[in-house]
């Protein structure tokens, strides 16, 4: 899945001169996190969070600075350099820059231009499309040997109940690297039967463990 499919379009911007009562006054109203900064020829050249803000702004017992402090540009509290990505990135990619900077938003850029945003939010909304958990069906997790050709070999079991499939994962099978974890959602509340297919072709089927069928 590509970054343009889930991105939003419309996003929400200050100017590096805009006061941080500005800022307040658009987190509130758009009900958002973040805001991108840019300059005139529209390049993100900062961001601010709902938490820099909120750092910024005065104690609400301090009333005699109050007013002074949050008429500061924006650019005072802004985080600069900004990490961004392209239209075309892989979505994953991005879940992989949310986890290993510890950030919860990106600009998303084309000809170093802002065209959209990507929140933490977005992000586990597309899982929950990616992991079809959003519609009916059940999980079966199977352990097989990690060997080329493995994954058709498994899914042409599930072909022969002609049910659908909503997703298929695979994870790494912690304790022993020589197998991996095929999960599958399929489109019925009744796996039984599929259950009993796979492990009579061998395979061992690590979820659900159901009562009467033996591990």
């Amino acid at each position: 899945m590509l970054v343009e499919e889930i991105m939003k379009e419309k996003v929400i911007t200050l100017s590096p001169e805009e006061t941080i009562e500005k800022a307040l006054k658009l987190l509130h109203e758009h009900h958002i996190r973040h805001i991108p900064i840019i300059n005139e020829e529209n390049e993100v050249i900062g961001i601010v969070s709902d938490r820099d803000v909120r750092d910024a702004s005065p104690s609400v017992f301090d009333k005699e600075t109050a007013h002074e402090e949050l008429k500061n540009p924006i650019r005072s509290i802004m985080t600069s350099p900004v990490t961004t990505v392209h239209p075309l990135d892989f979505v994953e990619e991005v879940a992989s820059i949310f986890y290993e900077q510890e950030i919860a938003c990106v600009p998303v850029t084309r000809d170093e231009k802002l065209v959209g945003i990507i929140t933490e939010k977005d992000m586990l909304y597309t899982l929950i499309q990616l992991t079809g958990t959003h519609v009916q069906s059940s999980q079966i997790e199977v352990k097989v040997i990690n060997k080329p050709g493995i994954l058709p070999q498994v899914t042409q079991v599930f072909g022969k109940r002609k049910v659908n499939i909503s997703s298929v994962l695979i994870y790494p099978y912690k304790p022993d690297p020589k197998y991996k974890i095929i999960v599958v959602r399929i489109q019925t509340m009744n796996p039984l039967p599929t259950i009993e297919d796979l492990k009579s072709e061998g395979y061992e089927v690590l979820w659900p463990q159901m009562p009467g069928i033996p591990t």
